[in-house]
């Protein structure tokens, strides 16, 4: 605002003085001081409201951003989903159709008659005696 250094302000309250005269100086001065707080109040009251008003448009555009990067986000999980469906959907169609390519052609829509080995043996562990409960049994000595 307006720099009014001690000297400059003397000089104002001597013409004051001279101009007005003792008697109407002090309520001359009242009615300044009321006046130059109407206009600091002013002043602050228009600081607030324009520094409300910024932070109003950091916080729309903070929200903005936010909601740009969850539709983003939202975009690449439905890539990504629809890169898992269509594997998906190829597989379902082949169990359907009682092929399943992920065992090697080995298991083809048909399980094992009662007298016939298992396909798979590659599951069987080899490494000690099997145990009651179907598992390899670990005895420690």
């Amino acid at each position: 605002m307006i720099e009014i250094s001690f000297g400059k302000l003397v000089l104002l309250a001597l013409i004051a003085l001279i101009v007005l005269g003792p008697e109407k100086l002090p309520g001359a001065a009242r009615t300044a001081g009321a006046l130059l707080r109407r206009v600091r109040s002013g002043w602050d009251n228009v600081r607030a409201e324009v520094e409300r008003e910024l932070e109003i448009e950091q916080i729309k555009r903070a929200a903005r951003e936010a909601a740009a990067q969850a539709e983003a986000a939202q975009g690449q999980l439905k890539d990504q989903l629809q890169q898992v469906r269509e594997p998906l959907a190829e597989v379902a169609g082949e169990v359907k159709a009682g092929v399943v390519p992920a065992a090697g052609g080995i298991m083809s829509g048909r399980l094992p008659a009662d007298g016939e080995p298992a396909a798979v043996q590659s599951e069987l562990p080899l490494d000690g005696p099997v145990a009651a409960s179907g598992g390899p049994s670990h005895e420690r000595a």
